[in-house]
């Protein structure tokens, strides 16, 4: 697992507590607008809205606001149209960024992605320079305190084609069309699933071994993921639980 999926993970439990909740809940809800829109609101048809619509309730958004977002999609209920749109560039030390957005305006946040960078000693890049170096896969994450062969039993069967483990937490990667299957085949095992989610997996990562480093990297990527129009950011770093976790205490 990169050193940027463990950064994400550690986050994200810290965010349900802290004042980047409602933030949060917002970037969820415009994401299960988006997919009821590209794809209709049957859960059941709709892969896309499912995935969205589980991963806004266990960040806790509350039913009926997912549900009000899902009738904005399908045109029930009047909202504003975004559009998917994504951005590629570089973090100090070489590190490849790939951030994905949705807007409902291309130049505004177009310009404010290119700022971001260029103030955070990055650089935009031309689209196709960094894509090629991720792919996109299914993740499930579930506590650290399981037992590790007890959980590869089950997500081997279901679909899985990786694991990771570290003290806090255990994250398994699947193809994109296994992930329901995956997080069901766990659940129906009476494994505790904090997470489930798409995401994009770099084929290389970049080593980072000084803190200072890690920091200056850390810190383009929590600027972007500052910007109310991006949704996600991936990065191909990676960098020990050490170093990350004595970034994020400073």
């Amino acid at each position: 697992m990169s050193g940027h999926s463990k950064w994400a993970t550690t986050k994200h439990k810290k965010a349900a507590l802290d004042k980047t909740r409602g933030k949060l809940f917002a970037k969820l809800i415009r994401q299960v607008e988006v997919a009821a829109r590209e794809g209709g609101g049957d859960l059941d048809s709709n892969s896309s809205l499912r995935t969205m619509y589980q991963k806004a309730r266990d960040s806790s958004v509350p039913l009926d606001t997912i549900e009000r977002a899902i009738k904005r999609g399908t045109g029930d209920l009047e909202g504003v149209r975004y559009e998917a749109i994504a951005y590629e560039g570089y973090a100090p030390a070489g590190v490849a960024v790939y951030v994905e957005c949705l807007t409902d305006n291309r130049n505004r946040t177009g310009a404010e992605i290119r700022s971001i960078f260029s103030k955070s000693g990055g650089s935009i890049a031309e689209p196709g320079a960094v894509s090629w170096q991720f792919n996109r896969a299914g993740v499930v994450v579930l506590p650290g305190n399981l037992d590790e062969d007890e959980v590869m039993l089950v997500a081997l069967d279901a679909g899985a084609d990786d694991l990771t483990k570290t003290s806090d937490f255990i994250q398994l990667t699947c193809p994109t069309d296994k992930l329901h299957e995956l997080r069901t085949a766990l659940e129906g095992a009476g494994f505790s699933v904090e997470r489930s989610d798409l995401t994009m997996v770099p084929s290389t990562v970049i080593e980072l071994t000084e803190e200072g480093e890690t920091k200056k990297v850390l810190r383009l990527i929590d600027a972007l993921e500052d910007h109310d129009d991006v949704q996600n950011v991936y990065a191909n770093f990676d960098a020990s639980e050490e170093i990350l976790e004595a970034v994020l205490g400073a």
